[in-house]
Order: C-alpha cells, then sequence, then structure tokens
C-alpha cells in the first residue's frame, strides 16, 4: 500500500519512527516558518531610490499640473471671454510680479505678511496648547468650554474684523486679535482630539512610574498626543493665515505698512485685476511654501519615527 504520510522533500527523519517525535518535528517547522515570516515582516528594506524615480514621483506631478493650469488659463484669455482688463493672461500677471520685484519692494510686501503671521502663530500656540490640554482633561472645562472652540473654530474669520477694528482701530492689535481668534480654536481642538486618542494604558503606565503633573505632561501626555497636536498646529497655521489675509485686506491703512493683503486691495482699488491675480498667486506660493518647508518635514518625521510611515 502507499504511503499516505506527507514530509518536507530531502529532510532526514531522525524520530525512529516515534509518531510523538514526528509531531514535535513538525510543530518546530511551523514555528521557524512562523518566526522567519515574522522576521520578514518586521525587515525593512534598505534600498536606495535613484534620483530619476524621486523626481518622477514627487516633482512631475506638481509641474503638470501647474502647467495644465496655465495652460487652461491663457486658453480663456485669449478665447476673449472675458475683456483682457477682467482676466488677464499669465503673462500679464508675470509683468506685474516683475515689476514689483524689480522695484524692491516684492520682497518687503512678503515678509510683513509672513512676520505678522509667524508672531501671531506663535502667540496662538502658547495660548492654544495649555488651554487644549485644560479642555481635555478637566470633564467641567470641556462641558463649559469645548462646545464654544468647536463654534469659533468653524466661524469665517473675517466676520472677527469689523469687531477688532472697533475695539482697537486701524492698528496691528487689530491684525492680531483676528490671528489669535481664527487659530487658537483649531491648536486647541487639535490637541484635543490627539488626547483623546491616547490608549488609557499609557497614562496609567506613566502615573505608576510617577509620571504625574508637569511631569506627565512633558513626558506621557504631549508626546503620546503629539500626531493630532501636530494635526491641530498644522490647521492651526492654516487658519492663522487666512485670518491674516482676511484683516489686511480689510484693516487696510498706511499706518499698518502694506502686507499681501493690502497689497491686494490697492489693486483692487485701481482696477488692476494682473495685480490682484499677482498677489492671489503670491499668497498661495507663501502658504504652500510653509506647508512644504516645514509642517510636512515635521509631520514625516513624526509618523515615521512611530512606525506609522513606511522609509521612502
Amino acid at each position: 500500500m502507499a504511503s499516505t504520510e506527507t514530509g518536507v522533500p530531502g529532510a532526514t527523519d531522525t524520530s525512529g519512527g516515534d509518531p510523538s517525535a514526528r509531531t514535535k518535528v513538525s510543530k518546530d517547522d511551523h514555528l521557524a516558518g512562523l518566526e522567519a515570516g515574522l522576521d520578514a515582516l518586521e525587515t525593512r528594506s534598505e534600498e536606495r531610490v535613484s534620483l530619476g524615480s524621486v523626481l518622477l514621483s514627487k516633482l512631475v506631478p506638481p509641474l503638470v499640473a501647474v502647467v495644465l493650469v496655465i495652460t487652461v488659463w491663457q486658453f480663456a484669455a485669449v478665447s476673449g471671454i472675458k475683456p483682457d482688463y477682467v482676466l488677464p493672461g499669465p503673462l500679464d500677471v508675470w509683468r506685474s510680479i516683475e515689476a514689483m520685484w524689480l522695484e524692491g519692494t516684492l520682497l518687503g510686501y512678503i515678509w510683513t505678511s509672513v512676520s505678522r503671521g509667524a508672531l501671531g502663530f506663535v502667540v496662538s500656540v502658547a495660548i492654544g496648547t495649555p488651554l487644549g490640554l485644560l479642555v481635555a482633561r478637566v470633564k467641567v472645562v470641556r462641558a463649559a468650554i469645548g462646545p464654544i472652540l468647536s463654534g469659533l473654530q468653524s466661524l469665517p474669520s473675517v466676520a472677527w474684523v469689523p469687531a477688532a477694528i472697533i475695539w482697537f482701530g486701524l492698528t496691528d492689535a487689530t491684525i492680531y486679535a483676528v490671528v489669535l481668534l481664527g487659530a487658537v480654536p483649531s491648536i486647541a481642538n487639535g490637541l484635543v482630539a490627539g488626547v483623546d486618542q491616547i490608549p488609557p494604558l499609557y497614562l496609567r503606565a506613566g502615573r505608576t512610574i510617577g509620571a504625574t503633573g508637569v511631569n506627565g505632561i512633558r513626558h506621557v501626555l504631549l508626546p503620546a498626543a503629539l500626531p493630532g497636536y501636530l494635526a491641530g498646529l498644522k490647521q492651526g497655521w492654516a487658519f492663522s493665515w487666512r485670518s491674516l489675509m482676511a484683516a489686511e485686506l480689510i484693516a487696510s491703512s498706511p499706518d499698518l505698512g502694506t502686507g499681501l493683503g493690502q497689497l491686494m486691495e490697492n489693486f483692487r482699488t485701481y482696477s488692476d485685476m494682473s495685480g490682484v491675480l499677482a498677489t492671489i498667486i503670491l499668497i498661495l506660493i507663501v502658504g504652500i511654501g510653509i506647508d512644504l518647508l516645514f509642517f510636512s518635514p515635521l509631520e514625516r518625521r513624526v509618523l515615521r519615527s512611530r512606525g506609522l510611515l513606511v522609509r521612502s
């Protein structure tokens, strides 16, 4: 009769015909295979990615999108859908940017807005972080302030500009007040969301080793909530930048200096559509640049350190 036993080809039977020994060998083989599979899953690929592949995957797609947008824009401009003083072409807008560069005023406009946005964002972080911790950890405070923060986050920042002008007049305080009211709720809510996602085991382990109070916040709470907190910071910067543009656009005064928002309002006053579109593009470039140069690398670093992002 043919044998129905199965085995590993080429393997030597050292069990001496003992069924229990054969079962043990079979289990050992399965465990060895399982361990090898787990090791393979945990092993990271260290293959170097060529420069051409990086350019193809990271640089080419946005360039193609920009070229496509400019092509459609140029087609709409030359097709006569709108008069050229209402819908100028890309070259007309580029000439406006070039003129500001040659005059030596372009970087000054950008710096005025970026410095205001950065200062307002730093102050917003200083206020929003302890506020978020308070809301996240104290139930009474969450019940009282939590809905207000959510409502403030959904309120358009431009709605604060008239009130801020009445409170502070046409001063820098008006602009910073609008920035704070736009950014603080987003930062606080982001931190609250991060704290809510912390596994309770982490907090209990922290208390067990004596990490309570300020030490617990510093060494357990904030590191564990970092992904959600970072998302709140990123959103807070977006709200800061948007709020700043709204404030500069409405609270326009020679005493305030000329940022990008005031610049756009000046071009609108003179019905210079090329200048208006040029300013919109500059605002977009600065916003994207800050995100790509600061927040995106920081976010990737945090996620990669926690095993949430595959190294590429």
